[in-house]
């Protein structure tokens, strides 16, 4: 008897917490069941709003209306950083002819060069012969000759190194984990660029196409980077009401706080391309997409503590599992909204200081429309995310079998 039972607890040491645990027919059908009815709604959202057009099909019209990003004609020629001239002195300007300062000559390409004035954080950002930069290049008048100007410094090359390092990092360390975790990551920049941004251009609800596109990026993410089993199924079903509670949440508290959801520069010229794009969408959808990561993050974490708990103890009861499972979540709660709340303020180190600056009481500038957009946005991701953590838990403690018997010896 007594090498039975060692025999059978060697043997589960050597299966996964996956194996280890049996889901029942009845719950397993009732988790699928609904996760077809979200995967359902997610395909008809998808057809019901997607974009008809593009924002670039409307820049004929724009063109005719005078709004244009640059004059007609101008182009952007590229060339290779020949000279930098230092920094002008205080008070002065690259016009006022102190010695070449503020300038850099660049080098278009046979045999053509352009002496362009540069900024001075430009001057002191680090730029160098070699440098590759891009021009504005704008028509004379009447015929004249044209006029060049700095326009950006081509940063592409630093771009794909620092991406091919993150990619080389990730996959060395969570290997296939991770490289499934990358393609989830383009399938997510892919919904949000082609669908999500042209269907809010195009009219579409904010809150309905951002519930839509999160479900969307969570079934084929979740799924391609956790693997297909019940464990994934129930960390899904969490996320899904996690991002319903948080869309709920911010579309009241934009509505009560009266939020425009044109908080900046970026607001004013996009209202000026397109009045008829709505900013409180726009701004409803901002809000579900912004803890989309992070709640992906602890519902998995959530249903795989109930799946290892009840693989270690079969024999305690649910109220156990769930017990010990919270305290897991409530670990990861804490550092999460550490993780939320600072990586808005990583974000925005400028627009604070310049709040800052203002010198007013900071109750005050809490009202300012830049700022609290960022809170409800960061409020209600971390609601949801927090509302999240013991739904995902009861479900997966629900799904999990019963507590086993002991047997007495």
């Amino acid at each position: 008897m007594g090498h039975a039972h060692a025999h059978v607890h060697s043997h589960r040491a050597t299966k996964g917490a996956e194996d280890a645990v049996h889901v029942d027919p009845l719950p397993r059908g009732i988790l699928l069941g609904g996760l077809a009815l979200a995967l359902l709604a997610t395909v008809v959202g998808l057809v019901v709003w997607w974009p008809s057009h593009s924002p670039t099909t409307d820049r004929a019209a724009l063109d005719e209306a005078g709004i244009r990003f640059a004059v007609p004609g101008a182009t952007y020629p590229r060339g290779t950083v020949v000279d930098v001239g230092p920094a002008c002195p205080a008070g002065t300007s690259s016009s006022s002819g102190h010695g070449g300062c503020g300038t850099m000559t660049v080098d278009l390409g046979g045999g053509h060069t352009e002496r362009v004035s540069i900024p001075p954080e430009i001057s002191t950002s680090g730029l160098a012969k070699g440098d590759d930069v891009e021009l504005l290049r704008t028509p004379g008048a009447d015929g004249g000759p044209p006029t060049y100007a700095y326009f950006t410094i081509l940063r592409g090359h630093a771009l794909l190194w620092l991406t091919l390092l993150f990619v080389v990092v990730v996959v060395a360390v969570a290997r296939w984990r991770g490289l499934f975790a990358l393609l989830g990551l383009v399938f997510g920049a892919a919904v949000v660029w082609w669908f999500l941004l042209p269907s809010l251009y195009d009219g579409a609800p904010g809150v309905g196409v951002a519930l839509v596109s999160a479900a969307a990026i969570m079934f084929v993410v979740l799924y391609s980077t956790h693997g297909l089993s019940i464990r994934t199924s129930t960390a899904l079903a969490g996320t899904l009401v996690g991002i319903g509670l948080t869309a709920g949440i911010g579309a009241v508290t934009a509505t009560t706080a009266h939020l425009t959801g044109i908080a900046d520069e970026s607001g004013t010229l996009l209202q000026t391309l397109s009045p008829t794009v709505d900013f409180r969408a726009l701004l409803g959808a901002a809000v579900v997409i912004a803890g989309l990561g992070v709640l992906n993050d602890v519902t998995i974490t959530q249903a795989s503590a109930v799946w290892e708990l009840r693989a270690a103890s079969p024999h305690a009861s649910r109220p156990k599992i769930f017990a010990g499972a919270m305290r897991i979540g409530r670990d990861h709660i804490a550092s999460t909204i550490y993780t939320i709340v600072f990586a808005y303020v990583g974000t925005a180190v400028i627009g604070l200081l310049l709040l800052q600056i203002y010198d007013r009481p900071l109750f005050d500038l809490v009202s300012n429309e830049q700022l609290a957009e960022e809170i409800v946005r960061t409020l209600a991701s971390a609601i949801g995310l927090v509302l999240a953590v013991p739904v995902t838990t009861a479900l997966a403690v629900l799904l999990v079998p019963p507590a086993r018997p002991e047997l007495r010896h």
